[in-house]
């Protein structure tokens, strides 16, 4: 099992030094889901809930999320991202919208935070803006499902 890279000998936390490391170009994809009353999920899925397009507006909160995901993280390498995207899955029968985002750089290390941090503000925004209507929703299944790129390569979820 490899050690705590952000803590020092002395178990103080710190930054990890990534100032040796080559760039090379990173990917990460995480996902995660929102489940709720069926009532809720057809007022988003139509895009007649009053305060608007829903998905829409969590997309562009996800975009911010992952550009200032060392804003929220403590110890966190603000990054030069080159690409954002996510993908909303609307699935009826379970009244859930999955969240699927793509993170990328090219730098001395990796995408997976500001993923990471992409899918849960997208599924919070999507709580924000419904929850006048349903305040049950059911926000989970937050993971990293793979990543590229830098020393120790590619990985994928089991």
């Amino acid at each position: 099992m490899n050690k705590l890279t952000h803590f020092d000998s002395s178990g103080q936390a710190h930054m990890v030094n990534v100032g040796d490391k080559p760039n090379t170009h990173r990917i990460a994809i995480a996902t995660g889901r929102i489940t709720m009353l069926p009532e809720t999920f057809n007022m988003v899925d139509a895009g007649t809930h009053k305060k608007g397009d829903v998905l829409g507006i969590a997309r562009i909160a996800a975009i911010q999320a992952a550009k200032r995901t060392s804003d929220l993280i403590p110890l966190c390498h603000p990054l030069a991202l080159t690409h954002v995207s996510l993908e909303f899955q609307l699935n009826k029968a379970e009244s859930s919208i999955a969240c699927q985002v793509r993170a990328e750089t090219t730098g001395p290390t990796g995408v997976e935070m500001e993923a990471l941090t992409a899918v849960q503000v997208a599924l919070l925004t999507i709580y924000d803006m419904a929850k006048a209507v349903d305040r049950g929703m059911v926000m989970g299944e937050i993971k990293l499902l793979e990543k590229s790129g830098g020393k120790s390569g590619e990985w994928k979820s089991g």
